[in-house]
């Protein structure tokens, strides 16, 4: 049996951000039939523009965040709040996966989205957020996979997020969604 491959993007670029690390706890606790593979450049990625977007010139941080989610059987997004949504850094990775218009990356590509926060809701909204664009941009949202972490700063202030019973359990939650998940059926050309 071949294994699956998640594709995690971490909205926050901070080398030592709480998403970093449940990105890593998440890479961690992974079935052994699931690659998690978490993509280290979205902050090399320039902001998405159609004048650029061009066959033969997508700058190269873009063309390898493209072939990383085409190969991915499914995508995980790990996303902080910032001012109640998500990171632009996030927004402008789903802005350039969701290109070409109905055959981009994301296209029936099944994505689940969590993260952790400071605050009392653990970043709700920005997952929400991120739910609402990589399903416009044509996903199959994972809804039933939740886990957000309040409170993260001072939670993980000493304690990996892999430490952590309650997140660790979480995460085999998540799991549970991702591994029965099937891509969409894709449209005829």
């Amino acid at each position: 049996m071949s294994k699956n491959t998640v594709l995690t993007l971490v909205g926050s670029l901070r080398a030592e951000s709480t998403n970093q690390k449940l990105a890593e706890a998440i890479q961690l606790n992974a079935p052994e039939q699931v690659d998690v593979v978490i993509h280290e450049s979205l902050g090399n990625i320039p902001f998405y523009n159609e004048d650029i977007d061009v066959e033969g010139q997508v700058p190269a941080a873009a063309a390898a965040l493209r072939a990383a989610a085409n190969e991915a059987d499914t995508l995980l997004l790990v996303t902080p709040e910032y001012n109640g949504t998500l990171p632009a850094a996030l927004k402008n990775a789903i802005d350039w996966l969701s290109r070409p218009y109905g055959a981009g990356a994301l296209t029936g590509k099944p994505t689940a989205v969590v993260g952790s926060a400071f605050g009392q809701f653990g970043g709700v909204w920005a997952q929400d957020e991120a739910r609402k664009a990589v399903g416009i941009a044509g996903a199959q949202v994972l809804e039933d996979a939740k886990l957000a972490v309040p409170g993260s700063l001072v939670r993980f202030a000493e304690l990996h997020p892999k430490d952590d019973a309650e997140v660790v359990e979480q995460i085999k939650g998540v799991f549970d969604v991702i591994t029965a998940a099937q891509p969409a059926a894709q449209p005829a050309a």
